[in-house]
């Protein structure tokens, strides 16, 4: 990389920079859109179709566990996309990412069901869960890096914040979807093929990913790295070996971190679905109304504590989101707990805005957290560790609790320990806030960037 050759981190090219942040808010709206199209399906179909012989609360148990299942092949999906970030580059792994979910996601809507072959269904079920976990995984970093990376330095976490986005994006239109198709087709019709429209719609993530492939650059930071590496004429070492070698803290510490933003974003779009229409007797369609319409305040809110987290720091924003959490855990079951639509719905508002507190900055955190040469490993091991142990159990804990105990306050105090761990977890950090992102080893904040890229 040259002098003369611009780049999206230069004042004068914010028209890149908008191009970059609008293709990396699609590709993850795209890929999470597949992800989460089967947590819906799963909090309102898979379980009578590919579990029949089960009461109707162990089905929806039985398929929120595949729901988790894909969320154990995630820390995989991230090992070997952290792999390849770091060696070969942020764009091709992000693609790869997209292809793997995409395809997966098509396959499942042409599952057939287990009264067409019988156990043979739920096995196929949960392999391409397994599939769909391991692109998932490997997408998160790769999107987080390429906004973070090309973002100005003073706008990092508002940039950061646009890949998060996605996901909510995502959420809310998964939702939106299967609302529609409730709302359009009869229960009959829905059970016996509307369920599989979502999951066909899968080819787009591809589509998508050829749009990344063939319009955004690679990474400034990656692109120096690589000169770097070849300029020094040596072998460099394993990105997942060295992480492990050098930053285990700092993958444990993102870890713990992420708990109670992972198990309440679940726990609202995912379990609240179930809990709404099957515990409390709502209708399917005013759940998943109420769900859709809260979750887009994230819209608005999560750009808003990216941009903050500019100005205050991602730890101080990131330690009151987490004490908030824990105080409305128990509103918000009181409110769902009435039966009335209108306080289950702001219940919902409030909780997604306090959740967006953390998630917004996150992305940055997680970035400035971690080294040049090891950042996709460690940013997405932390990230899909934690997706494992609180994001990918949390809706099938949320429905054991309530069979168990009969009551949601058990559920309320699951997430007030998660986010009493969160909190420990996140005291532990060493705010290195605005870091150079060029920097490289394990004790550099600051370090010298190529004259061409500049921050402002």
């Amino acid at each position: 990389m040259t002098a003369s050759t611009p780049t999206p981190s230069q004042p004068g090219d914010q028209r890149a920079m908008r191009r970059i942040a609008v293709a990396g808010v699609a590709a993850t709206t795209a890929e999470w859109l597949d992800f989460y199209v089967y947590t819906t399906a799963a909090a309102l179909v898979l379980g009578p179709l590919f579990f029949p012989a089960q009461s109707a609360a162990v089905g929806t148990i039985a398929a929120f566990g595949t729901l988790a299942v894909g969320f154990l092949a995630r820390p995989v999906g991230g090992i070997i996309a952290g792999h390849l970030g770091d060696r070969w580059g942020r764009r091709p792994t992000l693609v790869l990412a997209m292809v793997v979910m995409g395809t997966a996601t098509t396959l499942i809507g042409l599952l057939p069901t287990h009264a067409a072959v019988g156990v043979l269904a739920p096995v196929l079920l949960v392999l391409l869960r397994l599939v769909q976990g391991l692109g998932v995984g490997a997408q998160w970093a790769g999107g987080a890096l390429l906004l973070t990376e090309h973002a100005p330095v003073r706008l990092r976490g508002f940039y950061g914040s646009l890949g998060q986005l996605g996901a909510c994006l995502g959420a809310a239109l998964a939702n939106g979807i299967f609302l529609i198709l409730t709302v359009l087709l009869s229960d009959a019709d829905f059970r016996a093929w509307g369920w599989r429209l979502p999951f066909l719609g899968g080819f787009v993530v591809v589509l998508f990913g050829m749009y990344v492939q063939r319009r955004i650059e690679e990474t400034p930071v990656f692109l120096h790295l690589r000169e770097a590496n070849a300029a020094k004429a040596a072998p460099v070492r394993k990105p997942l070996v060295e992480v492990f070698r050098t930053h285990r803290k700092a993958v444990a510490q993102a870890a713990g971190a992420f708990l109670v933003g992972n198990a309440a974003f679940y726990v609202l779009s995912t379990g609240m679905v179930d809990y709404g229409s099957r515990v409390l007797a709502l209708p399917r369609s005013t759940v998943l109304a109420l769900v859709m319409c809260a979750g887009l305040v994230q819209v608005v809110a999560l750009p808003f504590f990216g941009w903050l987290s500019d100005r205050v720091g991602r730890k101080k924003l990131f330690l009151v989101g987490t004490a908030a959490m824990a105080v409305w855990a128990w509103p918000l079951f009181l409110f769902a707990d009435t039966g009335n639509r209108w306080l289950l719905g702001l219940g919902l508002v409030i909780a997604y805005v306090i959740h967006s507190s953390m998630y917004g900055p996150l992305a940055a955190m997680f970035v400035e957290m971690f080294p040049a040469e090891v950042r996709f490993s460690g940013a997405s091991l932390g990230y899909q560790i934690a997706s494992v142990v609180a994001g990918g159990f949390a809706p099938t804990i949320m429905a054991t609790l309530v069979a168990v105990t009969g009551s949601s306050w058990s559920v309320s105090l699951y997430l007030s320990v998660l986010a009493v761990i969160t909190f420990a977890a996140v005291c532990t950090i060493t705010e290195v806030f605005r870091r150079d992102l060029f920097a490289t080893g394990t004790g550099a904040v600051e370090e010298t960037r190529p004259s061409n890229v500049r921050t402002h």
